[in-house]
């Protein structure tokens, strides 16, 4: 490893190339779809050549050159030639790290396009107001809501307008769907899936299967189309996939009463110990009776909550001896007693607890789960996407439990301030999942940043709860196609997968407002403007569709801008400045949108 300040010789004079900084997964992707969709000269600097994702970096056909520096000083940022770069990224590091290195690339060059990764996104919006031409993008953030809505298997969602557009299969496609987005899938050989098939060239199979599940036919399950098309109807083998739309966020699959009972419970366990929940407990169970057998002797339901309330309070007015044994008699008079002393435990009680949550700062220390915790998700590693995974979950209200090896890990903190229960233990990961109640939760969420510890976690899951939803998060592509072809209920993301085209259409200078999943493919939703000089000016919607990979999905006309007009009819009309279209693109479709922009500015 080099030193602080030493490093590679700058590279060779080059301009107008893009930088990326960073050597871990998501600089890896990043470069994958700058060098490959983009087309366009990349320099990578890296912290060391021999770790972690440099050496596959440096493999890459396209990167023009991979220079090293333990951090990103000004020295390193003169030798990947800032001064004449179009852009940079930002990708590894701490926040502040990142800001830091930010403004040095800005004060280096004014004019160039910055995107940072940042944790915070409350910051990160403040730093953009400092950045004359930058953008601040959270990679956890971009890829969590899959990894949660995959636990529950629930549609991963992107918000449009008042509009969710989700991913949808075969029999679950309705009617009203806006198009078609795969075919071919199979989860034996998930490389035979086509995302946005081209419509031209070799375009036969494409035009039977839009025969089948175009904007005019009928709608029918994947195997009656196969029966239709018939055997030797290629398009049709295995499931299809459709972008459908919703007008609110998909319902969490978890009956209302359930999340009201884990909220109260998980409350309850936050502000109390075991020893005061007895407690409280038993003496509330014992004031239920109690009501409950007034109520049974007196029969008057008002009568009987004054009684006991002023019984609670310790103003009971005691019978007199020689004064008759009132409405309810002697098991009246035993039911008043158990209400006063009951109220009277109540007082300490309530002081205890405001004891412990104040003075001993219950909030920051552990917790683990109890053993009333059912139907939850437990979430193995606790870095930057399993504390996302787990303020989602915990937002939807699914009960949720952590598991983290490392005690140091950044999430811990994150994850018990929102009151979830944490298992931290670098023991056995089969002990650690026992005591995350294992055998309880409905899904295990593997999200740790090593491919071979989500395996495991979802192996000893499996092996323990054999029916249980596992989820992992894989980096490499064709280990995860092995899982998917050997574990049924199961599902695959990888973050950086999911993440990068983002960060490279932020580098580009447009936005990606949200990604969708099929299976281990990426479907990007995106809003472009047609601005003055912009090259979607002119522009038809056939235009845009016509190389493959982009279907138009709304257009929002500048007469009307609050409007989102969903399946625009007219496919003809050019567009003017100030009109905006919403489509959805392929990795590679989106990057021909951009070049078309760019060229026209």
């Amino acid at each position: 490893m080099t030193s602080e300040g030493w490093g590679t010789p700058p590279v060779e004079p080059i301009s107008q190339h893009y930088i990326v900084c960073g050597g871990n997964a998501l600089a890896h992707r990043l470069a994958v779809e700058l060098v490959e969709h983009y087309d366009v000269p990349v320099v990578v600097l890296v912290p060391d050549r021999a770790r972690d994702h440099a050496p596959r970096i440096e493999q890459l056909e396209g990167v023009a050159a991979v220079v090293e520096y333990t951090s990103v000083t000004e020295e390193a940022l003169r030798a990947v030639r800032v001064e004449t770069a179009r852009g940079i990224a930002f990708v590894d590091g701490n926040d502040q790290e990142n800001i830091h290195a930010a403004l040095s690339a800005q004060g280096h060059n004014p004019a160039i396009r910055i995107v940072l990764r940042m944790f915070n996104q409350r910051l990160g919006a403040n730093i953009e107001r400092l950045l004359r031409n930058g953008a601040a993008l959270s990679g956890s953030a971009t890829a969590a809501p899959a990894f949660a809505d995959a636990a529950l298997s629930r549609p991963n969602s992107v918000q449009v307008g008042d509009r969710f557009l989700h991913i949808a299969y075969d029999d679950d496609i309705r009617s009203d769907r806006l198009c078609i987005v795969a075919d071919r899938i199979d989860r034996q050989d998930l490389g035979r899936i086509r995302l946005l098939p081209e419509q031209e060239g070799d375009s036969a199979s494409f035009v039977r299967l839009a025969s089948e599940f175009g904007d005019d036919g009928p709608i029918r399950s994947a195997a009656e189309a196969r029966r239709a098309a018939g055997s030797g109807s290629e398009a049709l083998t295995g499931g299809i996939a459709a972008l459908q739309t919703l007008r609110g966020d998909p319902a969490v699959r978890i009956p209302w009463w359930r999340r009201l009972r884990w909220r109260l419970l998980d409350t309850l366990r936050f502000f109390t110990s075991v020893r005061l929940r007895v407690v409280l407990i038993t003496a509330l169970a014992a004031v239920l009776l109690a009501f409950g057998l007034l109520w049974y002797l007196n029969g008057n339901v008002a009568w009987t909550l004054y009684t006991a309330l002023l019984d609670l309070a310790g103003a009971a007015q005691p019978d007199q001896p020689g004064e008759p044994g009132g409405t309810g008699g002697s098991w009246q008079r035993v039911a008043q007693v158990v209400i006063t002393f009951c109220g009277i435990t109540f007082a300490p009680v309530a002081t205890a607890i405001a004891v412990e949550v104040l003075a001993s700062g219950r909030r920051g220390q552990p917790r683990n789960p109890g053993v009333g915790t059912r139907d939850h998700v437990v979430v193995v590693g606790l870095g930057n996407v399993g504390t996302r995974v787990v303020s989602r979950l915990h937002g939807l209200g699914v009960p949720v439990v952590g598991l983290e090896s490392d005690p140091q890990a950044r999430g811990i903190s994150a994850v018990r301030a929102l009151g979830v229960p944490v298992v931290v233990d670098d023991g056995p990961l089969a002990e650690q999942l026992r005591r995350a109640r294992l055998k309880h939760s409905r899904a295990v969420v593997a999200v740790s940043g090593d491919d071979a510890t989500n395996l495991e976690a979802a192996l000893e899951a499996r092996a323990e709860r054999p029916d249980v939803r596992v989820v992992l998060r894989l980096f490499d592509d064709s280990f995860a196609s092995h899982v998917y072809a050997t574990l049924d209920n199961a599902a695959s993301r990888s973050t950086s997968y999911l993440a990068a085209p983002a960060f490279a259409a932020a580098l580009m200078g447009r936005e990606v407002l949200g990604t969708l999943s099929v299976f281990r493919h990426v479907l990007l939703i995106a809003e472009l403007p047609a601005e003055l000089g912009s090259g979607l000016i002119g522009l038809n919607r056939h235009d845009l569709e016509d190389s493959g990979g982009v279907r138009v999905l709304a257009v929002r006309l500048a007469r009307s801008p609050r409007l989102y007009q969903w399946r625009y009819a007219d496919r003809s009309r050019a567009l003017e400045p100030g009109d905006s279209v919403v489509v959805a693109a392929t990795r590679g479709g989106l990057a021909r949108l951009n070049t078309t922009l760019a060229a026209g500015g």
